[in-house]
């Protein structure tokens, strides 16, 4: 019994192992500017332009929704485009979570891309500079 007890316990830590996501190094990433906000009742969409490394020029637009009656935090959900710099167009819904410390709001989503690829993505929004930094982790490669 206790070898078979051992034996599980490997193999449930081999796969746990094995499927850990490291935060420290992000894949890629770049810089959003946020081209315009506009409230709504109990949420605000935002859209933003900008680059990102390996995905090229890149368009979003997000919904965030208010998840407490301090608007600290929230869901959100939106579509985001991209143009390669071969021209290849790719798309992916967004939908995750978010939260506001002071003026930086943090996104926490996966995205879907159109082409197979998903990544685990992390957006640093500062509203007063209007910017938005990104990391992505790439959880699977495109097809």
């Amino acid at each position: 019994m206790k070898k078979l007890f051992f034996t599980l316990t490997l193999i449930a830590l081999s796969t746990f192992i094995s499927y850990s996501q490291d935060l420290s190094n992000p894949q890629g990433g770049g810089r959003l500017n946020i081209e315009s906000i506009t409230p709504g009742d109990g949420y605000s969409k935002m859209n933003f332009q900008g680059d990102i490394a390996v995905y090229g020029r890149v368009f979003a637009s997000i919904k965030l929704s208010s998840g407490n009656s301090s608007k600290t935090s929230g869901t959100l959900s939106g579509q985001a485009r991209t143009i390669l710099h071969d021209g290849t167009f790719l798309s992916s819904p967004l939908n995750g979570s978010w939260k506001r410390s002071g003026v930086t709001i943090r996104f926490y989503f996966i995205d879907d891309v159109s082409n197979g690829a998903m990544n685990f993505v992390i957006w640093d929004v500062d509203i007063l500079g209007e910017v938005a930094f990104v990391k992505y982790y790439e959880l699977h490669s495109s097809n």
